[in-house]
């Protein structure tokens, strides 16, 4: 059986990573697999993406890949990544995209019209680099990570969750928005560990032994 399955709908760097778990867990088995069913007797998924809300999407679908993703997202331990968050949610602004759903919520595009910095400066769109994560509550994944580290991020869109207690983590960019999120055996990140040094192999290092229990 495989420890860890990262599943490859054909959209980001996927063996990244699995390379980057490998890391943290050397005796871990780790697959990129779009099987389904390789991925629902899997201990554990990763759920990573980059590129447009449709396109992934799209994806998903044509890959037979929803209803796997939901189940396991239902029972086992979970990690979403990037556009593996964004695609949680009902929703996106980016080309009106219905989503999975299993999150209430949408996902908006940084509005033009805030992205200034203190002194008045035009930042951006994409939000791209170094960024600190404020932690929201305690959680496993958050073991030996220090509140306010930093991660490294690349997106144009994040998630607005209709639940407020969904949010785990924030970042700011020039505004406060909800960079992690969970529930249950759930925990997705709009950042990207496998590119984040050490707290982001921290992180998944937690996430390598994690059991599914969101309290730490």
């Amino acid at each position: 059986m495989v420890d860890v399955a990262v599943v490859d709908y054909g959209m980001g760097n996927l063996h990244s990573v699995a390379k980057a778990v490998e890391h943290v867990a050397p005796g871990a088995r780790v697959a990129v697999t779009s099987d389904p069913a390789e991925i629902l007797s899997a201990a554990r998924v990763v759920f990573p993406g980059q590129g447009a809300a449709r396109d992934c999407m799209a994806a998903i679908n044509e890959r037979g890949l929803r209803d796997a993703i939901l189940t396991a997202a239902a029972e086992k331990p979970f990690l979403g990544i990037c556009m593996g968050l964004q695609v949680l949610f009902a929703h996106s602004e980016e080309g009106d995209t219905a989503c999975l759903g299993l999150f209430p919520g949408n996902v908006v595009r940084f509005p033009d019209d805030k992205m200034r910095d203190d002194q008045g400066n035009k930042l951006k769109v994409p939000h791209m680099g170094w960024n600190n994560v404020r932690q929201m509550r305690p959680h496993p994944l958050w073991a030996g990570i220090e509140d306010g580290a930093r991660f490294y991020f690349v997106h144009s869109y994040y998630v607005e969750p209709a639940d407020a207690g969904l949010a785990i983590g924030t970042s700011s960019y020039p505004f406060d928005f909800v960079c992690a999120c969970g529930r249950d055996n759930v925990f997705a990140v709009q950042f990207h560990p496998e590119k984040s040094a050490t707290a982001g192999l921290a992180l998944l290092a937690n996430f390598a032994t994690w059991d599914g229990n969101p309290t730490p």
